[in-house]
């Protein structure tokens, strides 16, 4: 059994679920945080404890920046009950919401909500969390696929995810003299409740995704959940400020 922790958000279902139940099975201890389905994260924590690792669960809206500060001293909290020690090997910013609505239809409202989340949220949780995460430790943000190729409908949330990469690329510039490798996973269309769950519940859209990739089906969970474990524990540890597509070789 490792003595690492990751601290996952999101981790109660989809792709942060999978990476979570991914790290059990190699030995990593998981601390996952939830918005509002706390029997999500329950049932998680149930399942890596049967794995033989530890888990422990957290309440976090990553769009509520002013809750940060208080989030880190829970954080602590619970490390020190759970493992005796106050730090993370890695950190995980897996949490994310889906607008899917053409460019002209796009409100405000819509660009602030996709904003919070996935760039205003992952800037500074990382920075909250930035003095907890061990000397050598490890970084992962999700990127999408779209940030490569263009579909009709997803101008906003692909502008965000484009932001978090290059975001990726200066956290690992500067965090660089840590030992901290910073990465950016973009997922393809994978069958997951994300976005309404169309790619999962959508016969035709699940039959046009697998017609565009290389590898000639849409995704699966475990497929990112999979890859992000083996970046955070594998034997690839001097990349970093990299994009890395795991999309079964979608639009190429």
């Amino acid at each position: 059994m490792s003595d690492k922790i990751a601290l996952i958000t999101g981790g109660n279902r989809g792709l942060g679920r999978s990476t979570a139940l991914h790290l059990a099975r190699k030995g990593i201890h998981v601390v996952l945080t939830y918005r509002t389905n706390e029997a999500e994260a329950q049932e998680v924590q149930a399942e890596i404890l049967k794995l033989g690792a530890s888990a422990a669960i957290l309440r976090l809206d990553t769009a509520d920046t002013a809750s940060f500060p208080d989030f880190a001293e829970r954080l602590r909290d619970v490390l020190v009950r759970h493992w005796g020690r106050k730090s993370i090997d890695f950190l995980v910013n897996n949490a994310g919401i889906g607008i899917h609505k053409p460019f002209m239809e796009t409100t405000e409202d819509e660009f602030d909500a996709l904003m919070n989340v996935h760039v205003k949220g992952v800037f500074f949780l990382t920075q909250t969390l930035l003095p907890m995460i061990r000397d050598g430790g490890r970084i992962v943000t999700l990127s999408s696929g779209l940030a490569r190729f263009s579909l009709p409908g997803y101008a906003a949330y692909a502008s965000m995810k484009g932001a978090v990469e290059v975001l990726t690329r200066y956290l690992a510039k500067e965090l660089g003299p840590r030992g901290i490798a910073v990465n950016a996973v973009a997922p393809g269309a994978i069958e997951t409740d994300f976005g309404g769950g169309v790619v999962r519940d959508n016969a035709e859209v699940n039959w046009y995704i697998a017609g565009t990739t290389a590898m000639g089906r849409a995704g699966q969970p475990d497929d990112i959940g999979g890859a992000m474990a083996t970046l955070l524990t594998g034997e690839i540890q001097w990349m970093t400020g990299q994009r890395i597509e795991v999309s079964g070789g979608q639009n190429l």
